[in-house]
């Protein structure tokens, strides 16, 4: 059952007929792990966090920066050289006290990874390495935890949703392999700064579809945006039967 003031402060989501009070519950019970509190972390928790989430874990050993003010919309001026996962987690609070929020400012791998994934009922990718996407992809097949993937760089942007629990469904390896993949970052590259909204935006919609139920998810395809273009293409992901992280015994 709903609060008075949950029923109030997200009435906009539960007029939508096919969203309705069973959506918002279902969403107050999710536990979502978020890791990458940067330009596709930001929009990501804090759309999550104001939408009603009922648990976020947010991820990140990273610092604030000047130069991450530029896309990073979860932080401001006043909060550079604090821990980016402590100061997003804080920004969420104050949108809505009603999200636990978790910060947890080191680098999540070993068995902590592993225990934080099978903890969650979802996991958002807004990392920015192969490394941390690869050791999630991994955790979150064992764990048969849902993953959603974005990824943005210059005026591109990739979405995939993946998810164990579906027999048809490919996981992060069956796309990319994990040799021959080399990283490119923000600063060595350049973004553009409504791009990383565009996909964070575009992650936190596919975390509510998957949570809720409710609408058709982004599970074996893969979305591509040429943002200079304003050009979205759809590509038809399958499952690896040889992928030796999902592939079928």
């Amino acid at each position: 059952m709903l609060s008075d003031e949950e029923l109030i402060r997200y009435s906009r989501q539960i007029l939508l007929p096919r969203f309705d009070v069973a959506g918002q519950a279902k969403l107050r019970e999710a536990s979502i792990l978020v890791v990458g509190a940067g330009g596709l972390g930001c929009p990501v928790a804090l759309y999550l966090g104001a939408a009603g989430a009922g648990s976020l874990t947010l991820v990140d050993d990273d610092i604030v920066e000047l130069a991450n003010l530029q896309r990073q919309i979860g932080f401001d001026q006043l909060q550079l050289g604090e821990p980016k996962a402590a100061a997003l987690a804080e920004r969420v609070r104050q949108i809505n006290p009603l999200v636990a929020v978790e910060a947890i400012t080191a680098r999540l791998d070993g068995d902590l990874l592993h225990q934080k994934v099978a903890a969650a009922s979802l996991v958002v990718d807004c990392s920015d390495n192969f490394a941390t996407r690869f050791a999630l992809n991994r955790a979150c097949v064992k764990a048969g935890v849902p993953l959603v993937s974005g990824a943005a760089i210059r005026g591109e942007g990739q979405l995939a949703v993946f998810d164990p629990r579906d027999n048809e469904s490919p996981c992060y390896h069956c796309l990319y392999p994990e040799q021959g993949n080399e990283d490119l970052s923000c600063s060595q590259a350049g973004v553009i700064a409504p791009l990383v909204g565009m996909i964070g935006s575009a992650q936190a919609m596919e975390a509510l579809k998957m949570v809720s139920g409710v609408g058709t998810p982004l599970v074996g395809r893969l979305l591509v945006l040429d943002a200079w273009d304003m050009q979205w293409r759809e590509m038809k992901l399958a499952r690896d039967p040889e992928c030796p992280v999902c592939g079928l015994q």
